[in-house]
């Protein structure tokens, strides 16, 4: 079978996936029999490009990376159009993530898994806010609905559970889940204040203009509804996740932990006990024996209690072109192999 791909948004996670594509493109084909046509790409910017055969990525790219409007095979259909009408097998959903309402991703998924295509995401939006609605209409339409990329980008989490430690009964879930705030706490601990590091973020790309959504805990919290509802089948809702940031650390609190051989750290939790489950964001003094205190910088990690193994802890990036281009990758083999 050849999988024919649609990529909707076409920045820096849809070009990911695409030079991974590229780059691997014989070695997946060796490797894994996997083969592939990007045949079509829709982003509000570049424009909308569709052709059957197969699109010239490196054109694309080249395009794209100068911010220039895509020039060949432009067609103006709409994106519900270009999803329907297209030959695409699978869409990558891969536009800017609303937690609020999941933003026109909603209706991308909806129209790409009642027109019998299987959708793979790494916005937070569509599964944060409507998981449960989704996988219902994914089964509905004998599709798959894959999301791996929205929590700790390529870092295998809910492969993990799903995978490694089938199996395993999941009592409790803490980790780093924002490598913004993760940063910045470990950059506090040196010394910098708040205000400054949260500068020195910004400049180095790793929070935002508006920090809003790292700094207060929000995007932790998306990810925190996400894992509570996949991996706990907790059912809850974003507002449902107890949320705190970061904003009211000073640098007393740092000099406190130091003085316990604590260190400060922005945790997601869920938690299932007595059959009651409960999910929340917030700081923590974490013991310095623990896996979750040595994580530093912009790296994010996950604890995985568990009635066979123990303690699992996996670390690795949470963000990145290459490494959320990978998670995206992971979930199309994952399509491949059951197809």
């Amino acid at each position: 079978m050849k999988h024919k791909i649609g990529i909707l948004g076409f920045g820096t996670v849809g070009q990911g996936i695409s030079e991974i594509l590229l780059d691997k493109k014989e070695y997946l084909k060796k490797k894994y029999g996997f083969k592939f046509d990007i045949v079509a790409v829709a982003d509000f910017i570049f424009g909308n490009v569709y052709n059957p055969k197969g699109l010239n990525i490196p054109q694309l790219l080249k395009e794209a990376k100068a911010g220039k409007k895509f020039t060949q095979d432009v067609v103006d259909w709409d994106n519900k159009k270009i999803i329907q009408k297209s030959n695409t097998t699978v869409w990558c959903e891969l536009t800017y993530t609303d937690l609020n309402t999941g933003g026109p991703a909603i209706d991308h998924v909806k129209t790409a898994l009642k027109s019998g295509k299987h959708v793979i995401t790494s916005n937070k939006g569509p599964a944060a806010l409507f998981y449960p609605e989704m996988k219902k209409l994914a089964d509905k339409n004998n599709i798959k609905f894959m999301i791996e990329g929205t929590v700790v980008a390529g870092t295998p989490v809910i492969n993990l559970t799903e995978g490694p430690l089938a199996g395993c009964e999941i009592s409790k879930i803490r980790g780093i889940l924002n490598g913004t705030t993760n940063y910045m706490l470990t950059e506090m601990e040196k010394g910098m204040s708040y205000e400054d590091v949260l500068k020195v973020a910004q400049e180095k790309g790793y929070a935002e203009a508006d920090p809003t959504g790292d700094v207060e805990g929000y995007d932790a919290r998306g990810k925190v509804t996400i894992l509570a509802n996949i991996v706990m089948g907790a059912g809850i809702k974003i507002a449902d996740v107890a949320c705190k940031g970061i904003t009211g650390i000073k640098p007393k609190d740092i000099e406190t932990a130091k003085k316990q051989n604590k260190r400060w750290k922005l945790i997601g939790s869920v938690e299932k006990k007595a059959g009651k489950i409960t999910a929340s964001v917030g700081p923590e003094m974490i013991d310095l024996g623990h896996p979750l205190a040595g994580v530093m910088g912009a790296i994010n990690a996950l604890t995985f209690t568990t009635d066979l193994l123990g303690d699992v802890t996996i670390v690795g990036p949470g963000a990145g072109k290459i490494e959320t281009g990978f998670a995206i990758l992971t979930d199309l083999l994952a399509i491949h192999r059951n197809s």
